[in-house]
Order: C-alpha cells, then sequence, then structure tokens
C-alpha cells in the first residue's frame, strides 16, 4: 500500500535527481554566474510535482508498459523547459544540454549504486539514505568541478551554438542518453558478483563520451578557425589589390597632372587668375574622387592589425557595398589587441555588421558607419546603421524575433549572451532620427571565471 512516508522518499529521491541533473546542467552550459541562476531553480518545482503525480499513477498501474519511457520523457522536458528559460536556449540547444547532463548524472547514479554495493545495509536504513541523497548531490558537485577544470562546457557550447548543426547534435545526445538510460536499466538482469565491474564499465563509457564530446569540439573548433583564416588570406588579396589599383591610379593622375600644370601655366602667364584657379579646383576634386577616399580607406583598413577582424570587415563592406549600402569605415590609430577572446570578438562584430547591413538596405537612403577607437587597453566599437522607424527596435533582442524570417532571430539575443562572459565589456544601444546604434566597449580584463 503507498504510504505518506513512501510519497516523501520517493519525491526526495526525485528532487536529488533534478539537483544532481541541474549541477551538471551549470558544468555543461559553462556557467560562470551561478548564483545568479540560482534564483531560477524554484521554477522547476510544479514541474517536478507534475512528474512525481506520474509516479503515483505508475503505482496504481505497475503494469503499463513502457511507462517508465513516460516519466523519463517527462523529467528531461521539464529539464529543457527549465533550461530555455534559463539560458534562453533555443529548443535544440536546451535538448542537448539536457541530454548532456542525464548522461553526466547517470554516472552519478551509478556511482550510488558501488556505494550500495559496498554497504548493502544502507537501503534499510532511512537516516543511511538521506545521507547517500546528501553524498550524491556532493558526487555530482565535484563531477561538475571536475568538467569546470577540464573546460567541458567551453568545448561543449562550441557544438551547440553551431546553428547548422545544433538538430544533428541534439540527436546523437538524446541517443547517447537514451544507450546509458538501457544500460543501466540492463544491470537487473547482471548476477551479483558482476555488478560491481558492470557499473564501472557504465562509468567508463560515461567518460569516453565526455572525451568523445571534447575531441569532437576541439576538431570542430580547428576547422572554423581554419576556414577563418582561409577567409583571413583571400580577404588580403583583396586589400592588396586595392593598393595595386591605388598604384594605377597614381601612374595615370601623374599624367593628368603634368597636362594640368602645363595648362596651369599658361594661363597664369596670361593673367587669367579665374582660369587657374578653376583649374586647382578641379585638381583637387580629381585628386579627391580618384584617390583620396582610396587611400584614406586602406590606411583605415591598415590600422587594423589584428588579421581575422581586418579580414571580417573588409569582407562585410565589400557585400554593403555591393548591395548598393554605402559604407564609411573609420579607424583612426592602430588596433593591435582586444581584451577578450577574439573568435568571441568576432562573433559580436559580425552580429552586429550583420543586423546593421540588413537593417539599412531595408532604407530609402542605405548606409552603415563603423567606427573603432583604440584608447590605451579600451577598444569601443560604434556601428550605426540606417533604420526604418516602422520597426520595434525593443523586440530586436528577444530570443527568435527577426525580421528576416521563423527560425533566425538569435543574432543579438546570442549577441548579449556571449557578453555575459565579459564583465569588462559594456554594450549600448541607442535610436532616433532615422538611425540605430549599437556600441560595445572592451576594457582591459579578460573573460569571467
Amino acid at each position: 500500500m503507498l504510504t505518506w512516508n513512501m510519497l516523501l522518499n520517493n519525491y526526495l529521491d526525485l528532487l536529488m535527481g533534478y539537483a544532481s541533473l541541474v549541477t551538471y546542467l551549470f558544468a555543461v552550459r559553462n556557467e560562470h554566474a551561478v548564483r545568479r541562476k540560482l534564483k531560477y531553480l524554484p521554477l522547476i518545482l510544479p514541474g517536478t510535482v507534475l512528474v512525481m503525480a506520474a509516479t503515483v499513477v505508475y503505482y496504481f498501474w505497475f503494469s503499463l508498459p513502457g511507462l517508465y519511457i513516460v516519466l523519463s520523457a517527462a523529467n528531461v522536458i521539464v529539464c529543457v523547459r527549465w533550461a530555455m528559460r534559463v539560458w534562453r536556449l533555443s529548443f535544440w540547444q536546451a535538448v542537448s544540454s539536457t541530454c548532456m547532463a542525464g548522461i553526466l548524472q547517470v554516472a552519478t547514479v551509478t556511482f550510488m549504486r558501488i556505494f550500495e554495493l559496498l554497504l548493502p545495509g544502507v537501503p534499510e536504513n532511512a537516516a543511511a539514505v538521506y545521507g547517500m541523497y546528501g553524498i550524491a548531490v556532493l558526487c555530482s558537485a565535484a563531477g561538475a568541478f571536475l568538467l569546470y577544470k577540464l573546460r567541458f562546457g567551453e568545448a561543449f557550447l562550441l557544438l551547440t551554438e553551431d546553428e547548422k548543426g545544433q538538430v544533428k547534435t541534439a540527436l546523437i545526445l538524446i541517443a547517447l542518453v537514451v544507450t546509458m538510460e538501457v544500460f543501466f536499466r540492463l544491470q537487473r538482469g547482471i548476477l551479483p558478483q558482476y555488478q560491481m565491474a558492470y557499473f564501472g564499465l557504465l562509468i567508463v563509457l560515461v567518460a569516453l563520451i565526455v572525451v568523445f564530446v571534447i575531441s569532437l569540439a576541439r576538431r570542430f573548433d580547428a576547422g572554423r578557425q581554419l576556414k577563418i583564416w582561409q577567409d583571413v588570406i583571400a580577404r588580403q588579396r583583396v586589400y592588396e589589390q586595392d593598393l595595386e589599383e591605388i598604384r594605377r591610379e597614381v601612374r595615370s593622375f601623374r599624367h593628368d597632372y603634368k597636362n594640368l600644370l602645363a595648362g596651369l601655366s599658361e594661363q597664369a602667364n596670361e593673367g587669367e587668375m579665374e582660369g587657374v584657379r578653376a583649374t586647382l579646383a578641379e585638381l583637387d576634386a580629381g585628386f579627391d574622387r580618384r584617390l583620396g577616399e582610396k587611400i584614406t580607406r586602406s590606411t583605415q583598413i591598415g590600422n587594423l592589425q589584428i588579421l581575422p577582424v581586418r579580414s571580417l570587415l573588409l569582407g562585410r563592406i565589400a557585400a554593403m557595398r555591393e548591395k548598393g549600402i554605402a559604407c564609411r569605415f573609420e579607424a583612426l590609430y592602430p588596433v593591435e589587441s582586444v581584451s577578450m577572446d577574439i573568435w568571441d570578438y568576432i562573433r559580436c562584430l559580425g552580429v552586429l555588421l550583420d543586423n546593421a547591413a540588413e537593417a539599412a538596405v531595408k532604407t530609402a537612403d542605405p548606409r552603415v558607419e563603423i567606427v573603432l577607437l583604440a584608447e590605451e587597453e579600451r577598444l569601443y566599437l560604434r556601428v550605426s546603421n540606417s533604420w526604418d522607424e516602422a520597426a520595434d527596435p525593443a523586440r530586436f533582442f528577444e530570443e527568435g524575433f527577426s525580421t528576416k524570417g521563423a527560425g533566425r532571430g538569435l543574432g543579438l539575443s546570442g549577441y548579449q549572451r556571449i557578453l555575459t562572459d565579459y564583465p569588462n565589456a559594456t554594450a549600448s544601444t541607442e535610436w532616433g532620427d532615422g538611425m540605430f546604434v549599437q556600441e560595445l566597449t572592451v576594457s582591459g580584463g579578460g573573460k569571467q571565471r
């Protein structure tokens, strides 16, 4: 017969399972501001009550086939919804994170089963059972700390933040967590003398999955960086072509300059001062038109001494001009470094440039202005664009919102998520008078640890 004491014990067991899973979620998501996220813990309680109610149903209809699978799926759904709320993740990102945390939780539960085998009297002692709950949570915290030191979360985020591979990653992790659950359930058919070895193999399997994820993420990151550096080389060639074009223009201008000087000499001899002034004005305008702008642009681009940033800007500026967007770039002083991970900075810069171009091209006078200003250990970035005031800028940062179509509104919200790891980075937004302005200032300091 089901008693209140049994219900309480089962609910405590369920809560300990969720506590272990949530602990691993923090490690998987590479969360630094743990205390700030802990305020969301009460949001998971209603889900645990619903799962407990399903457990009661399972008790009265024990013979109902497949109900264990339903209960496991319910636990996953509760955690997926919670992760989406806490970290503002997409559905597939939350599924991947929850499944990975579930795999790690299986290792903790397996470890506790080993304790039970070593201490066979524990299940009959209520005080010992509660002590085991506490040990389970401590083991989860120790495992999460170890993963943090191994930078597992950083590697895992590389896989889940690739929009093209999110669904594939989620499906692979779903298959892995189901496999781990099946192996764990199969221990009931293992002879007692072999259960210790069986549980040990399960822990080794989880460790191999962790190593596999880290290796896969590193390979993915290496491929991504190789692609970026290939793009750097390609953009450098474009830059060199611009310099060659300037050289050709200088040759042509030199020939025209001699002809203009001959005309000036003749006009001066005849006393035609108005004609001299007109010729000089034409000479000045011709220089600005043919060489001035190109030389200034090349000089400004040359001040960007961070090659990946220079490459990205060259590519985006070229793409904007192909779309008919007037683009002005300014970097008055050399930009040699930025106090954050360079690839995170490139992602932030890419998001701001892409959104600026997307918004500007829809206006009657499309234009984008980019300013990079380096001052001692501070790097200031300003991206402004013409803006159709019919759009609501307050919605631009909402997860999933996009003017480009369904499923493509991850840019600015993802940009904000990146900056949460950098207390030395300050972002601001303003709009009005037909301009939308994004500013990002990165001061001395680094990634929050």
